[in-house]
């Protein structure tokens, strides 16, 4: 795309009766967030015989079932190699307490898939799960109601996600007569808590106790809630415990409480009191008895009494952001290196709040591949590219160039971290293809280049918008994992080239997952779209970051942004002032959706669009699409957020808002159209999908 536009011949408007076009298709999920390495072979072990029935003995594998532990969780210890859950187990779905407690309470391995809500009779009752499991929420559908899970003595490897656990509150504030926590530990280990939603019990969230050890608790949510987190109850400085990601808001105590832990990694956290509610902090993130803490790169919003200890106790404080707290903000001592143990990467601090909004919580398919993990197991094939040679290939191109024409199955190019200053292009005849960063984070591992749209190409002529990415995918069944893609061309040095589109990815292909990557750039940063005109396109981006200024989300592709964070960039010149969409939908498909996301950057109020229709070439028979729903604007996002281009007018398309909150949302007016609850119901992730569940492969 250019910009500014040509002018085309306008069209005549159409009559709507409805902004929702197309039939609602019906899934059981949508989208799919998973985290760790590669799957390992998820064997069948025989079901001891119980007075429970099971719902299935032959469910899909969970996508992230095969996921590992990172945190203290992660190291070999106590005869333990890292926390792994029921991976080797049968797989096994549950929808009664019955079914649930025969698997969670067997001797043998299982990852157990909870596929809808479980009210526990009697309530408060805490299942006592024995070692070796996984248990999982089906999508978001899983719910533990009124009750929890109970980890004792000795019980190891077990691995705790996607769940929600909720409503044990027995309308005791401070209830010292119900002990009805989400989850409890007395002498556990390898035990790791990511991804759940847990609220409202009738005691705390999560009790680490009696030397429990080598515990990771990361990417939940923790709220309305008393006492969430309390670590200790012991004599012994012996818990080793990671927390990281988690998003604690509208607690008042135990935030979390931590006495007598030998290593205490706290990084990445959100701490959140909002104002003028019920709900007040007494304190925050609590280094009690002798343990020695290391906090890094939290946010803290609100919170009295942030960080506090006691005189025996340490806490190394690094890179924190303290906004609207007050009272004791305290430190000394010192404490331990954490990437002795294990390694890990800080994102910003200034990121968290942004970040985890989007990403905790239970993911909205995690735990519904399709595919069985023996069948990927056994297909996926792994390269390996390293810089430094220390790997198969020293470029992405050359391990994608090995990839086999026509390959039936999954190859995974495993990239170790670096800066990969190169072209990437994964063509149409190379399908199942995954470009996988290897480090600890997405920022670790990049591919970038230069070219822009008016870049003098070496045998004549000029890259144009679509050659110019840095790394283009046509083949279906594309995923991107756990990297940055980047086009760093500079608009500033370069004004003498005319058209300075300059794209990081583009995808022409169906069935594309990009999750948990970075997408940077200017103008034209993010080309979704088609193999050709009367070709689906289907892709969803998770868990991710997009960042540019001019147009840069766009394309024809039916494109999902779930879960991730849009970030607005000045102009070369220092300007405020862009587009964050621009469809170029055919008629009768779906376009793009933004959903459950934030809008933010270091941009001035009230500069920029959420969208425009890009209708290619002057085609009038398009009919762009954008729905920006569940997402956190900021004040960047002008009031009257849709805007015309190229002779088209963007109310003879759609364009609507549903439910979005922050500074840059506004009112339903004919300016700002609205989504009715109704229109709502046939926009969501699924309908976008239509019948397929991306998952981590």
């Amino acid at each position: 795309m250019s910009e500014p536009r040509s002018k085309a011949r306008p069209r005549h408007r159409r009559s709507r009766t409805a902004l929702a076009v197309g039939v609602p298709l019906a899934l059981t999920a949508a989208g799919t967030f998973a985290y760790g390495g590669d799957l390992g072979v998820l064997g069948s072990t025989a079901l001891q015989a119980s007075a429970a029935t099971p719902a299935s003995t032959t469910s899909p594998t969970p996508s992230g079932a095969a996921d590992t532990a990172d945190g203290f969780a992660s190291v070999d210890s106590l005869g333990q190699n890292g926390t792994y859950g029921g991976r080797g187990g049968q797989v096994v779905t549950v929808k009664t307490q019955a079914e649930l407690e025969n698997y969670a309470t067997a001797t043998q391995p299982y990852v157990i898939v909870v596929a809808g809500a479980i009210a526990m009779n009697p309530v408060g009752k805490e299942i006592k799960v024995q070692s070796d499991k996984t248990i999982v929420g089906q999508g978001t559908a899983g719910h533990i109601v009124g009750g929890g899970f109970f980890l004792g003595q000795g019980v190891h490897n077990v691995i705790i996600r996607n769940l929600t656990i909720r409503d044990a509150y027995q309308g005791i504030w401070n209830d010292k007569d119900h002990d009805f926590d989400a989850i409890q530990m007395d002498g556990a280990h390898h035990v790791w808590i990511d991804h759940n939603d847990l609220r409202h019990m009738a005691d705390g969230l999560i009790d680490v106790r009696k030397d429990s050890t080598n515990v990771t608790v990361s990417w939940n949510k923790l709220s309305d809630n008393n006492k969430t987190f309390g670590i200790g109850w012991t004599e012994n400085v012996k818990t080793d415990i990671t927390i990281h990601h988690n998003w604690i808001r509208e607690t008042e105590q135990r935030n979390p409480s931590t006495d007598n832990a030998a290593h205490a990694h706290l990084y990445n956290n959100f701490l959140e009191d909002t104002p003028n509610t019920s709900i007040g902090s007494s304190y925050g993130n609590y280094s009690r008895g002798s343990t020695r803490m290391v906090l890094e790169n939290s946010y803290f919003q609100g919170i009295k009494n942030p960080v506090i200890k006691d005189s025996g106790a340490t806490v190394v404080q690094r890179g924190s952001v303290f906004s609207g707290t007050s009272g004791r903000n305290e430190s000394g001592g010192s404490a331990f290196d954490p990437k002795a143990y294990y390694p890990y990467s800080l994102d910003k601090a200034a990121d968290v709040p942004a970040l985890l909004k989007s990403g905790a919580g239970p993911r909205a398919s995690l735990g519904t591949a399709t595919t069985t993990a023996s069948t990927k197991a056994a297909a996926a094939t792994t390269l390996t590219v390293a810089k430094d040679g220390s790997g198969q290939y020293q470029t992405v191109q050359a391990a994608v160039n090995a990839v086999p024409a026509n390959n039936p199955s999954r190859v995974v190019i495993a990239v170790k971290p670096g800066t990969y200053r190169e072209l990437v292009k994964v063509p149409s005849n190379k399908p199942h293809v995954t470009i996988q960063g290897t480090g600890g984070s997405r920022k670790d591992t990049t591919i970038v280049y230069n070219n822009a749209s008016g870049t003098p190409k070496p045998g004549g002529g000029t890259y144009g918008t679509g050659g110019s990415a840095t790394v283009a995918v046509e083949a279906d069944d594309f995923q991107a994992r756990n990297l940055t893609i980047s086009n760093d061309f500079d608009e500033k040095a370069n004004q003498n080239i005319k058209d300075q589109q300059a794209v990081a990815l583009r995808t022409a292909a169906d069935k594309v997952f990009l999750d948990g990557i970075i997408v940077s750039g200017d103008q034209d940063t993010l080309l979704l779209d088609t193999a050709s005109k009367d070709r689906l396109g289907r892709v969803y981006v998770g868990n991710s970051y997009v960042i540019g200024n001019v147009d840069f989300i766009f394309g024809r592709a039916t494109a999902v942004v779930d879960k991730s964070v849009i970030t607005l960039k000045k102009r070369w010149d220092g300007s405020s002032a862009g587009y964050i969409a621009a469809p170029s939908t055919a008629a009768n498909r779906k376009g793009f959706l933004i959903a459950n996301s934030t809008v933010n950057g270091d941009v001035s109020a009230g500069t920029f669009y959420l969208g425009r229709p890009w209708h290619a070439g002057g085609d009038a028979s398009l009919d762009p699409q954008a729905t920006v729903r569940n997402t956190n604007l900021s004040n960047a996002i002008k009031s009257a957020p849709w805007t015309d281009m190229g002779g088209f007018s963007w109310k003879d398309d759609r364009f609507a808002e549903y439910k979005n909150s922050g500074a840059g949302a506004g009112g339903a007016s004919s300016n700002r159209p609205h989504l009715s609850d109704a229109q709502a119901a046939n926009q969501e992730v699924a309908d976008w999908l239509a019948g397929w569940t991306p998952s981590a492969s």
